[in-house]
């Protein structure tokens, strides 16, 4: 197996790119593949009525800044006072509220990466300058909005863990072309265009044994992909790590798949899915394409969302 050099790597982002070809002004990139079509042929892998969660829970408090209220009756419920009087004489009915903080962005929260999460060289998705960046006010391009009516298509799961015939890949095992197209070969099923492809490396498995995994390194989608993604159209892309094998292989290029993916191609990514319930699903009812929902939260101007992926076949 001949690796793509750093220079080569480095030429994706032109070799690779997308700017224009939907239009200047478009942001939404890749999601230009799911089209109708794609939808219903979606639709039509729902052959058991099955569904699984791809996503794992939100720890509290480890991942997330809760603060909630309860009230055991409605009369004490901030800002009761401007309600009418009935609502104060309810002493049955009670509550509770909860603010919450989430930094989604990491190792370990299922979320969905949008074009404005990464820059190269200044330029976001489509060639936008990464000063309509705002620390204040977020994206005004690119942003996970874009998506705001859901990324529906058909999801391809390719399980590489199982492939090698390993339980995971360590930590700094890189998933190529080669390992795609046998992944394809033994489990009857091709990646067309318009599909999201879920990669399982395994490490879903280790960590609901062990917990999270410490340190950088991680196994995931190796550079290389690259190339075999833009040809086959692929929407959207996930793993059950950051994605990105860590270390890279390339010295100048720390995540070359995010930087790729997002700047000049415009492929979402799905990070952290937890992938154990969708691939014993899919082996037991030998099917390995599924209907994939993938509805963002509708934060303005944010670079992503956790998300719930649900896949049912």
């Amino acid at each position: 197996m001949t690796l793509p050099t750093q220079d080569d790597v480095l030429g994706y982002f032109d070799t690779l790119s997308n700017w224009g070809r939907w239009g200047a002004d478009d942001e939404r990139g890749t999601l230009n593949h799911i089209t109708d079509d794609v939808r219903l042929a979606a639709a039509r892998a729902v052959r058991h009525g099955r569904s699984v969660s791809c996503a794992w829970d939100i720890a509290v408090p480890e991942e997330m800044d809760r603060s909630t209220t309860t009230c055991p009756c409605a009369a004490e419920m901030p800002g009761a006072e401007h309600m009418p009087a009935a609502f104060h004489n309810d002493r049955r009915w009670g509550f509770s509220n909860e603010r919450l903080g989430i930094l989604f962005h990491g190792n370990t929260i299922t979320h969905l990466d949008s074009p404005c999460h990464i820059f190269w060289d200044g330029k976001l998705y489509n060639g936008r300058p990464h000063t309509m960046v705002d620390a204040a006010t977020g994206s005004a391009w690119g942003a996970v909005t874009a998506a705001a009516d859901g990324i529906v298509t058909r999801g391809v799961l390719l399980d590489i863990a199982t492939v090698r015939d390993v339980p995971w890949l360590g930590p700094g095992e890189g998933v190529y072309p080669e390992d795609l197209e046998e992944a394809e070969r033994r489990q009857g099923v091709r990646v067309r265009p318009g599909d999201a492809v879920l990669l399982r490396t395994g490490y879903g498995r280790a960590r609901h044994e062990s917990g999270p995994a410490g340190g950088i390194e991680q196994a995931g989608w190796h550079a290389s992909c690259l190339p075999w993604l833009h040809e086959r159209g692929v929407a959207l892309i996930g793993a059950d790590t950051p994605s990105d094998v860590q270390p890279s292989g390339y010295a100048d290029i720390l995540m070359p798949v995010h930087a790729v993916s997002l700047v000049a191609m415009g492929l979402w990514l799905l990070d952290n899915c937890d992938l154990e319930a969708c691939a014993t699903t899919a082996a037991q009812l030998q099917q390995w394409d599924f209907h994939l929902a993938v509805p963002p939260i509708r934060l303005t101007g944010t670079s992503g969302s956790p998300v719930n992926p649900i896949a049912t076949f």
